[in-house]
């Protein structure tokens, strides 16, 4: 199965002017089982939406890990004293 792909990344995410987006023409060869369970998943009206919406959540997701990522580093580099009351972690 061939799918047609557009990619619409956000400007700030290109560091282009509003302007200057554009959605450029792709082909790929996907498992037309995945994208109709997909396109189920995510409530998309088409195919190509359902690419759209799926890559939106990867991009999501992977700034969600980044941010945790970077506040769990400030919690440990702050010093903190974690203090096991209940006895339950490893000396």
């Amino acid at each position: 199965m061939y799918i047609e792909c557009y990619s619409d990344l956000s400007d700030k995410e290109l560091g282009l002017p509003m302007a200057t987006r554009k959605r450029t023409h792709k082909h790929f060869q996907l498992d037309a089982i995945k994208i109709k369970r997909a396109q189920k998943a995510l409530g998309a009206a088409t195919e190509t939406e359902t690419i759209e919406r799926a890559l939106d959540l990867a991009i999501s997701e992977h700034e969600r890990n980044r941010l945790t990522w970077e506040a769990h580093e400030r919690f440990f580099k702050s010093g903190i004293q974690i203090d096991d009351v209940f006895g339950n972690l490893e000396p």
